[in-house]
């Protein structure tokens, strides 16, 4: 019986990514995939990549992705500029961000 094709589009309506894979790092494990919650990523088809991020608009940054993964520095977030820290110093009025 011949084997069953199956595809899988990524719906890609903005240019951001809510998580960024280090390929150097991420083995493929797929946890990422099992503990999201929103069902973000699938499993990539070829072994030991990093998972495809097939919904990226639907993820809520909830954070299990990346405080699941085994591989520190394998997953991190890519937050939206809404929701990146910035604080001001009261003594100098100097803006300071986060890291990212």
């Amino acid at each position: 019986m011949p084997q069953k094709q199956i595809y899988a589009l990524p719906n890609i309506v903005s240019p951001a990514n809510p998580v960024i894979f280090n390929p150097d790092i991420c083995n493929g494990c797929n946890t990422c995939v099992e503990v999201c919650q929103i069902d973000v990523f699938i499993p990539n088809p070829e072994k030991g990549k990093p998972p495809v991020i097939l919904h990226p608009d639907e993820c809520w940054y909830g954070g299990c992705c990346v405080n699941h993964c085994p591989l520190p520095g394998a997953i991190s977030f890519n937050w939206p500029v809404q929701q990146r820290a910035y604080w001001k110093d009261k003594a100098t009025g100097k803006v300071l961000r986060d890291s990212q």
